[in-house]
């Protein structure tokens, strides 16, 4: 089930007004198909800029699919380390047609702030973990969770998430992450970036207190560093992905307690970290 998101109302109170923009839109094109060139029109995804400014100072711009924006600022700032509930944002309103997003916060943690663009690699609870930024140091914290999967469940996730992935098989342009149980897809996100959909994910799960340690996430794109953190900062165990993994991420996944399984593709996918929590593999 794809939950949509009420943009009506921002956490505590403020006001978001309505906004036409859509994940997708229409552009006239001239194809070939082999044989002719012929006139017609074509999906495109959306893209657009969001400028999120923190008690009035501009903190970061994003570019991202105008969809679930509320959403996806609550996770941008919780995986940046800026707010860890959702109560600590007094109140967001939100431009979506000018391209800006208002915070008003709770007693911001200046050193947080400040120390989101700052490069960080060193230890992290005795061991050898490289972050690259500070807060990312501060944020991912070890998964612990007793879930465990069968290989049949993984690839009924997977295709759970291609089937409600609609938009990317319209257009071919957009990532999808989606939160799961064991046996069913709960929400599905879509974003040209892959680390939005899961900052989509992320800002859900703070907004409505959704528990995640018996959580999966499903994920269509390449499971890179900044995936694997973002899953330990959002504290899911399992990790689906029908594309491959980094070194750096499975290094990551191993010291971060979370199982990867990649190339989820028709009858094939590989466990690269923390086999025990896939049944066929203990």
């Amino acid at each position: 089930m794809n939950d949509e998101q009420d943009n009506s109302h921002a956490p505590n109170g403020g006001t978001v007004p309505h906004s036409p923009l859509q994940s997708t839109t229409s552009w006239a094109i001239y194809r070939f198909n082999g044989t002719e060139v012929l006139s017609q029109e074509d999906t495109i995804a959306t893209e657009a800029p969001l400028t999120i400014k923190i008690d009035g100072e501009e903190f970061a711009t994003l570019v991202y699919t105008p969809t679930d924006t509320i959403d996806l600022v609550t996770g941008f700032l919780a995986s940046e380390g800026l707010i860890r509930f959702v109560d600590q944002i007094e109140s967001l309103t939100l431009e979506e047609e000018r391209g800006f997003v208002h915070v008003k916060m709770r007693h911001l943690h200046q050193l947080s702030q400040k120390m989101v663009s700052k490069r960080f690699i060193g230890s992290c609870c005795g061991k050898s973990r490289q972050f690259y930024f500070h807060n990312d140091a501060r944020t991912a914290k070890t998964v612990r969770t007793n879930l465990q999967l069968s290989i049949h469940q993984c690839f009924y996730l997977m295709n759970q998430l291609q089937e409600q992935s609609a938009d990317f098989q319209a257009t071919g342009g957009l990532h999808n992450a989606a939160l799961c149980t064991a046996n069913e897809l709960l929400l599905s996100r879509a974003d040209i970036g892959r680390h939005n959909a899961l900052d989509k994910i992320y800002g859900h799960l703070l907004r409505q207190r959704i528990p995640v340690r018996d959580k999966v996430i499903a994920f269509s794109g390449r499971v890179s560093s900044e995936v694997a953190l973002k899953a330990a900062k959002i504290g899911v165990g399992i990790l689906l992905s029908k594309s491959a993994p980094t070194d750096l991420a499975l290094r990551l996944a191993q010291d971060l307690g979370i199982t990867v399984v990649g190339f989820i593709r028709r009858d094939q996918l590989s466990v690269y970290t923390h086999p025990e929590r896939i049944t066929e593999c203990r």
